[in-house]
């Protein structure tokens, strides 16, 4: 039998060698099993700290998010930059002077009726790319360039469409650029010095026409107008009052013109009171007299040089 004792004033313990001790608690803590999520943070390169920051600031991010989205739901950015407007236009900072540079031949009341007709002409909110948009709608203004000048005063540079004829269409005449732009109405009483072109659609053709021109330098000068027929071919009118009929296509229509320019200078055709010289054939040359006078002579365009202005052949 194990011993015992019997101490006074106690209580007899039995203790016994033979089982297995408990492990002691560490500092006092049970041991917990760690999760992946710990693992996956313990991994990254920063600390705890910076971890907890980074999801504080994400948190106000959100906040500002959804006070954001419901501030343009009820329209409070508008309200705030109109405010701002206001008190901008209250401190003298509104459109109240337009300076208009570039202008020679335009009406400039157009230009300042749009400068000075925008709802809004704070200087702070103006805005500019509009009131540039609505200025290129103007027949005369080719390009445009819209500046402030603080406090009240919007610059206006203008870039002007070059007129470089009169079109007749429908009973108007019509300013027009190379390009077949409209520049503006004028009467008859106070047409410019241009050539007159006729026709459906012949204001989209006076590019093409210049370049037909520019084949016979010496008979440009002398041009008064032209008809654009059949939206095919020309038919042009000289200051001394004949009609020159080309046939279609740029590169027939060329080289009649670079003919009858060549007859002209040998045999002097304009100003001896022909009426037609009907070129649409590139194998007959005809000229067509004032009527009682003689009737109409082809002359063979290899001969038309030496043939003389009554429409005998040489």
């Amino acid at each position: 039998m194990a011993e015992a004792r019997i101490r006074r004033g106690g209580t007899a313990r039995l203790t016994s060698n033979t089982g297995p001790r408990p492990k002691a608690k560490a500092n006092g803590k049970q041991l917990k099993r760690t999760s992946w999520i710990d693992r996956l943070i313990e991994a990254l390169p920063v600390s705890e700290a910076t971890l907890q920051r980074l999801a504080s600031w994400a948190i106000v991010g959100i906040a500002l998010a959804i006070v954001t989205g419901i501030a343009l739901i009820f329209g409070v950015p508008d309200m705030l930059r109109h405010g701002a407007s206001d008190l901008a236009a209250r401190a003298g900072f509104e459109v109240e002077k337009v300076e208009v540079r570039g202008v020679e031949r335009m009406d400039e009341m157009p230009v300042y009726n749009i400068a000075l007709g925008q709802v809004d002409r704070s200087m702070l909110s103006l805005d500019l790319p509009r009131v540039r948009s609505e200025m290129l709608k103007l027949g005369w203004v080719k390009d445009a360039r819209i500046s402030r000048r603080l406090p009240d005063t919007l610059v206006v540079d203008i870039v002007e469409r070059d007129p470089v004829a009169v079109w007749q269409h429908e009973g108007r005449l019509h300013l027009i650029d190379v390009s077949g732009v409209v520049l503006q109405q004028v009467s008859a009483s106070a047409m410019p010095d241009l050539p007159l072109v006729v026709g459906p659609n012949a204001n989209r053709q006076t590019a093409g026409l210049n370049r037909l021109m520019e084949n016979a330098p010496a008979l440009k000068p002398m041009l008064a107008g032209a008809t654009w027929v059949g939206n095919r071919r020309w038919d042009l009118r000289f200051q001394s009052g004949e009609t020159l009929s080309l046939p279609e296509g740029d590169t027939q229509s060329a080289a009649a013109l670079v003919n009858f320019a060549r007859m002209d200078g040998v045999n002097r055709l304009l100003g001896r009171g022909i009426v037609r010289f009907d070129m649409r054939d590139p194998d007959r040359f005809v000229l067509r007299l004032p009527r009682g006078q003689a009737e109409d002579k082809p002359v063979k365009p290899d001969e038309s040089a030496s043939a003389p202005a009554q429409g005998e052949e040489g």
